[in-house]
């Protein structure tokens, strides 16, 4: 049997994963790299360019495997953009396409709409047909569970996403008393909040609640005495 060879840094990383200690910039993913003489590196952190970061990891440049790490539903949104102005030229028209639903399902929720439209904003760039890696689908991006907890049929049915998501976002603000740790769960899952006491140390998952909050603010009108009204997320 050819012997794996691995990197200090590497089997580090892995130790962490199985011990559930927290891993500084987390991403969902757990990458399995080889370089021209058969070792292996499993790292989780990743460049633009979909290979190893760090100088000494540059050898490592074949992919052969990518496996979900199961400890998070964290999806990636390539919607996130460079600014909080940033949507999806092929879907910047439907960015008021669905005001209509989204105040009705805000209203059945006494919640802000514009919380509502921040959110899929954020997670979909108002394309109704978006579909992340582990499975999320449509507006507001319900993983499947989700959506089977509030009996949807068809998740990329703009009228049942949105309002599932709305039920969705009022229990975990109800159970959270926390804008920021309701929306941490909305991206992480409720598991990780329990967890880690607070907002979850995953990149993609504090980049999520930081965009929703500013879109939230900035673009769709949220009070800051709405924001208030809830007590301050534990980071």
């Amino acid at each position: 049997m050819a012997m794996l060879k691995m990197r200090l840094p590497c089997l580090t990383y892995i130790l962490m994963l199985l011990v559930g200690l927290p891993l500084p910039a987390m991403a969902a993913n757990i990458y399995k790299f080889s370089d021209a003489n058969g070792n292996v590196l499993f790292t989780n952190i990743i460049n633009e360019h979909k290979k190893p970061r760090g100088e000494n990891f540059k050898q490592y440049n074949t992919l052969e495997k990518v496996t979900w790490f199961a400890d998070t539903n964290v999806h990636k949104y390539g919607n996130w953009g460079n600014s909080e102005f940033a949507v999806s030229p092929s879907f910047s028209k439907n960015r008021d396409a669905f005001d209509q639903l989204i105040k009705h399902a805000a209203l059945a929720q006494n919640i802000d709409h514009g919380l509502i439209k921040a959110i899929i904003h954020t997670e979909s760039g108002f394309n109704p047909r978006a579909h992340s890696k582990p499975g999320a689908q449509g507006l507001m991006q319900l993983m499947p569970s989700t959506a089977g907890m509030y009996g949807v049929i068809d998740a990329y049915n703009p009228n049942e996403n949105i309002t599932a998501g709305a039920r969705h976002i009022k229990y975990l603000i109800d159970r959270y008393k926390s804008l920021e740790l309701a929306l941490a769960a909305y991206n992480s899952g409720e598991g990780n909040v329990k967890k880690y006491g607070g907002i979850p140390p995953f990149a993609e998952t504090r980049d999520y609640v930081k965009r929703v909050m500013s879109r939230y603010r900035n673009l769709y009108g949220g009070s800051s005495t709405a924001v208030a009204s809830l007590s301050p997320a534990r980071t």
